[in-house]
């Protein structure tokens, strides 16, 4: 799988986690230098406290456009160290 967004590959993996119609891609598959940290947070009944990452690609910021969660709960152990993309990141095969 492959998100993009402005033109560049920001995420690229062959190991990405379905949930909720969202891939979950690892945190390494992530292109180096294309993220900055966001102080946005969000909380799912079931998933826990996401967190949220800012894509910066030549210049220009998509806001809180990636999200993880950092300890999720039980239920969603499986997407833990993995990263999931919105607002424009499309993601394909």
């Amino acid at each position: 799988m492959k998100a993009t967004w402005n033109g560049a590959v920001i995420a690229e993996s062959d190991d990405t986690v379905v949930v909720e119609n969202n891939h979950y891609f690892p945190r390494a598959a992530l292109a180096d230098g294309l993220f900055t940290e966001s102080d946005t947070t969000s909380v799912c009944p079931w998933k826990g406290t996401a967190s949220y990452l800012n894509v910066v690609v030549d210049g220009k910021t998509n806001a809180d456009a990636a999200w993880y969660y950092p300890t999720p709960k039980d239920a969603a152990k499986e997407i833990e160290g993995r990263v999931a993309f919105w607002k424009g990141v499309e993601v394909s095969a």
